[in-house]
């Protein structure tokens, strides 16, 4: 048997007052989902257990098989893992994001999706400026960064937002408080000149594109635990494509192996068919391959409708169609958000998502549609979320 597991990050919501009280998903045409639905095993399941934070390192923690509340691990150390940074004893790791401030409000937690290549001159630049002995600053994938500060642990106890759940509010109420903020916050207002005087910046606001004018730390974390790799726990080697360092990290993490295909990306301009051509090439090799598609959830994130729709939309079009075209009869799929995110609020939430099983050996429950309300009617609620793994496998 061969299987194959498609996160559609962050696909799932609420119902859209402006759109007839629809979400993204049921204003999506999804022909292939849909037909799936009713074809298989349709539902709803609980990724984020109660008291966890509703991170995309919890929720795709369950998707994939493992109880978050087993493995506390913070999303700085997993996007770390994939970045191959070194964590020792007494250091402490910060998610540090390039954002654009204007007028003390935070304009985008992205600086306008800047790219991979500018944002690495820049925090290169923030490490030669801010960095010391104990503060390194690692550039990672376009607007994402890692800090690591050594012997100052406490900056672990610092209450901290991402910055993608203020969108469009001021600053100044979100900045780390508490202990060991102090120098958080000084390493994030020392940035603001550094990153204002630079050439990148001079450039895009030359070309009306946001500057990345500000560093914003968050998500901090210690070393990460030890994991069991997922052939140990599901006796399946096992790999995993996608274009964010959370999943890489933690497939790493799992022992998973990293499918290298060309033109995937965070965004719209990802190549949606490609990467899922390379996902079923490498079931000839592996027994599970995993598509991890973030299109939807940035989409979200930035409060746009028709973006998160377009982004269903091409992922059923061109992924969905191939995994159901797929020669043979020896697979089964597991499609499925990690997490609801919510166009009003732009951040992610804790509720369950719609989840479908499909192929062999799976039998239809009813499903008629694929959607948070098609899911619940069924009857069908998977809880605790990391079970549904095992749901997958069942013989």
């Amino acid at each position: 048997m061969k299987y194959l597991v498609l996160i559609i990050d962050g696909a799932a919501g609420l119902p859209l007052p402006e759109r007839d009280n629809k979400t993204c998903l049921e204003l999506a045409e999804t022909p292939n989902l849909d037909a799936m639905a009713r074809e298989g095993t349709a539902g709803l399941v609980r990724t984020i257990p109660e008291g966890v934070e509703a991170s995309s390192a919890n929720a795709c923690m369950s998707v994939l098989g493992y109880n978050p509340i087993d493995y506390p691990v913070g999303r700085a150390a997993i996007e770390a893992k994939s970045m191959g940074i070194t964590i020792n004893s007494g250091e402490a790791l910060f998610r540090c994001n390039l954002v654009t401030i204007e007028d003390g409000k935070m304009k985008d937690y992205s600086a306008g999706r800047i790219r991979t290549e500018e944002a690495g001159q820049l925090i290169e630049a923030v490490n030669r400026s801010l960095g010391s002995d104990s503060v390194r600053f690692y550039p990672g994938l376009n607007y994402r960064h890692i800090l690591k500060i050594r012997g100052r642990e406490d900056t672990l106890e610092a209450e901290c937002t991402p910055p993608h759940d203020i969108s469009g509010q001021p600053i100044t109420g979100y900045l780390p408080q508490g202990p060991g903020s102090d120098v958080l916050v000084d390493l994030m207002k020392r940035s603001e000149k550094v990153l204002g005087e630079h050439p990148v910046n001079i450039a895009r606001q030359s070309r009306g594109l946001s500057p990345a004018n500000m560093l914003w730390l968050f998500w901090g974390s210690l070393k990460e635990p030890e994991f069991p790799a997922f052939k140990t726990a599901y006796g399946l080697d096992a790999a995993v494509t996608s274009a964010v360092d959370v999943i890489l990290g933690m497939a790493k993490m799992m022992d998973m192996d990293i499918l290298e295909i060309a033109g995937v990306t965070d965004g719209m301009n990802n190549d949606f068919s490609g990467q899922a051509a390379g996902a079923l090439t490498a079931l000839e090799k592996y027994d599970m391959a995993v598509i991890h598609v973030e299109a939807p959830d940035e989409a979200a994130h930035g409060g746009n409708i028709d973006e998160k729709i377009e982004a269903i939309q091409i992922i059923d079009s061109e992924i969905v169609s191939k995994l159901r075209a797929r020669p043979g009869d020896d697979l089964r799929v597991l499609i499925m958000p990690d997490h609801p995110t919510p166009i009003e609020t732009r951040t992610h939430s804790p509720e369950p998502v719609p989840f479908l099983l499909w192929g062999k050996g799976i039998a239809s429950n009813g499903g008629d549609g694929y959607s948070e309300a098609q899911a619940a009617k069924t009857g069908l609620f998977i809880d605790p979320g990391y079970n549904i793994m095992s749901r997958l496998l069942k013989d």
